[in-house]
């Protein structure tokens, strides 16, 4: 429970968590914030932790206070989540087909891989980096690449790609935001505004989906 209770707070506040983290482990803090970032993209059971709002607070707390180096954060960041990717990948390219003959496994379902391979079609290689901005996406949607057809040479381009843009850009909005005082002043809300920007394309997927079953 108290894990529980700590991933709850972590999403809803990560600046205080990450700031609380800095005072009892001081330089540790990298390692740690490295494996969060590698669980999240690495795990595929394990999508439920802060992304977004955890590399915009770590652009505050950079910008404010100087706890932690944007030139050591950033690169290492990418490197987890480059290192999560493509664990998940290969983790999904060696059970992609126990998934599609058992259509289930824990929440993953065939259909699941069989729609994010027509995604990936759809959209090319850019869904790789589209999915990067989008909770729980992020997560799946490297294991549903291995799973599926696409090769991994193709998919480690826009991988990289992806990786480099989601860090640097979310970690220096922080940066740059953070030196606002309203931001500062009101970081809850912005954490909240984060969260609905993430999920909302996920949401309006669902009412898509849900208006075309009905018609």
């Amino acid at each position: 429970m108290e894990l529980v209770t700590f991933l709850l707070e972590f999403l809803k506040d990560p600046l205080t968590v990450i700031q609380a983290l800095i005072q009892e482990y001081d330089n540790l803090i990298y390692f740690i914030l490295f494996m969060v970032v590698f669980v999240e993209t690495g795990f595929v059971i394990m999508p439920l932790l802060p992304g977004d709002s955890m590399l915009f607070a770590i652009g505050v707390i950079a910008a404010t206070t100087g706890q932690l180096s944007m030139t050591i954060i950033i690169p290492l960041l990418i490197v987890a989540a480059l290192l999560g990717d493509n664990l998940n990948y290969f983790v999904g390219h060696k059970f992609g087909e126990l998934i599609k003959e058992k259509k289930k496994i824990l929440f993953l379902k065939k259909e699941y891989i069989t729609q994010t391979e027509h995604f990936f079609e759809k959209n090319g290689g850019k869904a790789v980096i589209m999915a990067r901005f989008v909770p729980i996406v992020r997560t799946i949607a490297p294991f549903v690449a291995g799973a599926g057809s696409m090769q991994y040479y193709r998919y480690i381009f826009y991988c990289i790609t992806g990786a480099i843009i989601w860090v640097t850009s979310i970690t220096f909005l922080g940066y740059f935001l953070g030196q606002v005082p309203w931001v500062k002043a009101n970081f809850e809300k912005v954490v909240l505004s984060i969260i609905i920007i993430s999920v909302l394309p996920i949401v309006i997927k669902l009412f898509k989906k849900k208006k075309a079953t009905e018609v």
